[in-house]
């Protein structure tokens, strides 16, 4: 029974007293109870009948997250009972990001049919759960949500073999890494994939879409063109199209091969199928390869040049020199000697540089003053980044010495300050910094990945810059990646940087802010000098001016073997002015001719490493054969290491081109004096 108070109402007696009573409300809801009992146990019957049904049941909310699933769903996944009621399972974690997509645009769809899909839903042990599912949209579960019904493949229909292969198709069909679509007569797309819908469709459903707009939403006229051409031939039942790339995108960042071909089944609408694969990335790795293959290419032609062209700037240079032993400081073509000299020696270090990217410059590691790196790379950094850019070279005094090689420091520096031209198109200022910084100042980059504490030598250089977002910077020492226009940048210049100051033992970090510039601080350990290294130090110009002081002139026989005119009418007149007696060669073979018609009395023979007939190398060997003690000294644009091992020997002496008067007088005194 039920039993509620009412409010307590007064009355008067006979005796005009009052009276207070008491009503009460007492109700039999016997019948009540068992109704609502009755109503309880069935719906927890029916949850019961629902969990347990032979079907799988789950519901989607907006935002993709499971937000309740039936026993039986879980168990055909594999889960725990519970697990993806927890609402912190999301449809793309058991359907993936391309079923899921399939599932939510297929719940927009009006034609119930068109909502059935047959579908592979991964299993938490990582197997396949081959299902048929039914969507229905659901707006109980916000805006996009909808309930997924599945039932087991296996279940459904025949168990016939005809069934079986229907299902195993639909698993291939579904779970093919290309698109797959088949077209009605008219060119409609009637069914497609889900990478299909993935890669053309973005993720919709096909409804009555032209399989042309589909495919040439961004595409070239041509493609367009190539496409409705092949389409024509596979809807009237001709085959052997050809397959056609097709490109889209805002700036055809995909590319995409189709494959068209005509369907021969009678029964269904179906008249034709397509293919699309993705080739974005074969593109770009074709792109890359040939970007190599040029660069290789364009590497090759360097070196050859730049070998060529030490020979045109050693009979430049030496016979400047020859020029100067003959006027004095105050006659008036004496400057323009020295300027034409001081232009072959820029255009020596230049040639340096080609050798250097054409990898035929041996790495030769030395012991650096970055401060004077800088400065003496000052000129070749003022011609590279333009007259419209402010550059600044700012060191501190006493700079430490750093172990390292100068071409490739020169080179790192070079392809910082083109960068930081490229962001400042309109002009603006470029600095670089040298300067020491200690332990104690390194530990405050303890944090930074892959740099360790220590004493190092910092040079930094600073652009006023366009700047890169965060997404750029964290690409930019990808080899291959570049900001730059076609035909404007390799992507192989950081990539490069990068290298080099790793492979020197240091660390490179950049600093960029949109709008406001970039900087990058390239940090090399410090390096303590010995007194020899540090006498070893001694700038290339000072050690041309202390041979230019010294007493050049000696006595002797010089075989001097040199196929360039002009380098050996040099040389020649070179050595002899200093006293000694020269004889002369094209070749290695006119070489050994000489030496017979001189019966070997020769004291040193200078040689170079390239010439027609017989090269250095070979003479030298026909040379130590027929005199084990002969001193020979090799000129070349190519490093000694180049041509050593072929030798088999280190008893040589070595004279780079190009070389001055100076340096070839000293070299062969000292040979001579050995």
């Amino acid at each position: 029974v039920t039993v509620r108070p009412f409010a307590s109402p007064e009355r008067r007696t006979e005796s005009s007293a009052r009276e207070v009573l008491s009503l009460w409300n007492i109700a039999d809801v016997s019948g009540d109870k068992t109704r609502e009992a009755q109503k309880i146990g069935n719906l927890e019957a029916a949850l019961a009948a629902f969990d347990t049904m032979p079907a799988g049941f789950m519901s989607i909310s907006g935002d993709g997250t499971i937000s309740h699933v039936n026993s039986s769903f879980e168990a055909w996944l594999g889960h725990d009972a519970g697990t993806l009621r927890s609402r912190a399972v999301k449809l793309s974690d058991v359907a993936g990001d391309d079923g899921a997509s399939l599932l939510s645009s297929l719940a927009t769809e009006d034609d119930a049919e068109r909502r059935t899909i047959d579908l592979d839903l991964t299993r938490a042990d990582g197997r396949i759960a081959p299902l048929t599912l039914f969507v229905e949209p659901s707006p109980a579960h916000g805006t996009g949500g909808f309930t997924v019904t599945a039932i087991q493949r296996s279940a459904r229909g025949s168990t016939g073999s005809g069934a079986h292969q229907e299902i195993r198709f639909s698993q291939f069909f579904q779970s093919a890494p290309f698109g797959i679509a088949t077209l009605d007569a008219e060119g409609r797309i009637a069914s497609c994939n889900t990478a299909f819908m993935r890669m053309v469709l973005d993720g919709r459903a096909a409804h009555d879409i032209l399989a042309t707009s589909a495919l040439c939403r961004n595409a070239e006229p041509e493609e367009r063109t190539a496409i409705d051409a092949g389409l024509a031939e596979v809807l009237t039942g001709r085959g052997n199209v050809q397959p056609i790339e097709v490109t889209g995108g805002d700036n055809k960042q995909y590319s995409r091969r189709v494959y068209l071909s005509p369907v021969s089944i009678t029964s269904g609408s179906e008249a034709a199928a397509l293919y699309v694969v993705d080739v974005t990335e074969q593109k770009a790795l074709e792109q890359r390869f040939a970007q190599a293959q040029k660069m290789e290419a364009v590497g090759k032609l360097a070196g050859g040049i730049a070998h060529d062209f030490n020979n045109v700037l050693t009979a430049i240079i030496g016979f400047s020199d020859l020029l100067l032993q003959t006027h004095r400081p105050s006659d008036p073509a004496y400057k323009d000697i020295k300027n034409i000299q001081s232009a072959a020696n820029r255009a020596a270090g230049l040639v340096a540089n080609l050798l250097g990217f054409s990898r035929k410059q041996t790495q030769q590691v030395s012991v650096l003053n970055l401060a004077e790196v800088a400065t003496d790379l000052t000129p070749i950094l003022r011609t590279s980044v333009g007259e419209k850019i402010e550059l600044k070279i700012q060191s501190e005094r006493d700079m430490w010495y750093v172990r390292a090689d100068k071409s490739q420091i020169d080179n790192v520096l070079i392809n910082l300050c083109v960068n930081a031209r490229d962001a400042m198109p309109s002009g603006g200022k470029l600095t670089i910094r040298t300067r020491n910084v200690t332990e104690r100042e390194s530990q405050k980059m303890s944090g930074v990945v892959g740099f360790t504490p220590g004493e190092y030598v910092l040079i930094e250089v600073a652009d006023s810059g366009t700047g890169m977002s965060a997404e750029v910077m964290a690409k930019i020492f990808e080899p291959f990646f570049t900001t730059k226009g076609v035909g404007k940048g390799t992507g192989l210049g950081l990539a490069s940087v990068y290298g080099i100051i790793k492979q020197s033992g240091g660390f490179i970090q950049p600093e960029s802010e949109i709008g406001k510039g970039t900087t990058f601080r390239v940090f090399l350990p410090r390096y303590v000098q010995t007194d020899e290294e540090i006498e070893a130090a001694i700038p290339k110009a000072a050690a041309i001016r202390n041979a230019a002081a010294m007493d050049l002139t000696g006595t002797g026989r010089v075989l001097l073997v040199e196929d360039e005119v002009e380098v050996r009418s040099f040389a020649v007149r070179a050595l002899k002015r200093q006293g000694y007696q020269v004889l002369e060669a094209a070749d290695g073979v006119e070489a050994l001719a000489v030496m017979e018609a001189n019966q070997g009395t020769v004291d040193i023979v200078v040689s170079d490493v390239v010439m027609p007939e017989m090269d250095g190398p070979t003479l030298f060997k026909e040379l130590r054969a027929r005199n084990p003690h002969i001193k020979v000294i090799f000129v070349s644009g190519y490093p000694n290491e180049a041509f050593r091992e072929s030798l088999g020997s280190d008893d040589f002496a070595f004279l780079p081109k190009p070389f001055s008067l100076p340096q070839l007088a000293q070299k062969v005194k000292e040979e001579l004096a050995k």
